[in-house]
């Protein structure tokens, strides 16, 4: 089943917030399995001051921050838990990382996050990151979750 979700849905689940909420929409969610999410890229980012005056271009590592906070939306709808339950999802890993295509101005960022296998507490996944038809970025990753909350 697929569920999308609106920026106001996104908000009810990751603590994120400007300026370091980097998705914008869910556009296919399959719980326990994979989400692909959305971030419109504009010129109002705030990194885009720095990174490059003359020639904006979207850090890399932001990129990857968005594919993890479209896995946290997919573990909060999963485990039915949210940010505000106190329950944080954390980076717990990265491998294979890499950077295809620069991400601009005006870019629409498809983010695609797939589950390779979600046991207790930890999660392995792998992402991909698209302009278009494009690869922008691709990684896999692992995410630990932690109880704020005694």
């Amino acid at each position: 089943m697929t569920h999308e979700m609106s920026i106001h849905d996104i908000l009810n689940y990751l603590p994120h917030r400007y300026p370091f909420l980097l998705i914008d929409r869910v556009l296919e969610l399959e719980i326990g399995k994979s989400i692909v999410a959305l971030k419109n890229v504009t010129m109002n980012e705030t990194f885009f001051n720095g990174h490059f005056p003359g020639r904006p271009v979207m850090p890399g590592v932001l990129i990857l921050e968005a594919m993890a906070q479209a896995s946290g939306v997919l573990a909060y709808k999963s485990t039915n838990t949210n940010a505000s339950n106190g329950v944080l999802y954390y980076f717990a890993g990265i491998d294979d990382a890499r950077f295809r295509r620069i991400v601009e101005p005006g870019d629409q960022l498809i983010l695609k996050v797939n589950v390779l296998r979600a046991k207790r507490d930890a999660w392995k996944l792998e992402g991909s990151a698209y302009v278009g038809d494009a690869l922008a970025c691709s990684a896999t990753f692992m995410t630990a979750r932690k109880s704020e909350r005694g």
